[in-house]
This record gives structure tokens, sequence and C-alpha cells, in this order.
């Protein structure tokens, strides 16, 4: 599971009726830095993955979501996804160890 920021939202005009009933959401991956709130603008440099989501996160929620195969294992058969999401994050705490 990889922690991210919903930072969007992404709208289709046409998808799979394996889809109906859900929101595709654009989201940051969240590191170390946007973590501990080191990156104040808390947009990440790595690559923002598009996340099916069945929760109803929103815009600026945190969340927890897996990609690859995992993220198939709730559909019956073959789906072409790549992301979803597994959590929404009421609130963490991450304090990175030190390195000597």
């Amino acid at each position: 599971m990889k922690p991210g920021r919903v930072v969007g939202n992404v709208t289709f005009h046409l998808s799979s009726p394996a889809f109906q009933g859900a929101r595709w959401l654009l989201v940051s991956p969240m590191g170390k830095d946007e973590l501990t709130g080191d990156n104040s603008r808390g947009i990440s440099n790595e690559s923002s993955p598009v996340v099916y989501d069945k929760l109803g996160a929103g815009v600026g929620d945190h969340i927890l979501y897996v990609e690859g195969s995992e993220a198939t294992q709730p559909f019956d058969g073959p789906i072409p996804l790549d992301a979803i999401s597994v959590a929404i994050i009421d609130d963490h705490e991450f304090d990175p160890p030190t390195l000597n």
C-alpha cells in the first residue's frame, strides 16, 4: 500500500460498465517530505496515478492505494486497472528515523 493525497478528479466520456458506481481520482503519492510537511506545496515530484475509488474519497483527502495485480483483486475477471483506493486516512503520524 502507498499513501497519497487526492489532488483532482478524472472524468471519462465513456468507460467499461465494470467501473460503474465509482470515481477516478488523480493522486499525488506521499513520500517522506509530504508525510512530514517538509514539502510546502504538498504535491510530490513523482508521477500522479489515476486511482479507481469506491470509498468516496475527495480532493484533499489522504488515502492508501495499491497498484498492479493487487488492484484487480476485487473484480471477477481481467480488467484494465492499475490502481485502486483501499482506505481513507483519518489521521497519520510520521516520524522518520534519523541516520547517523
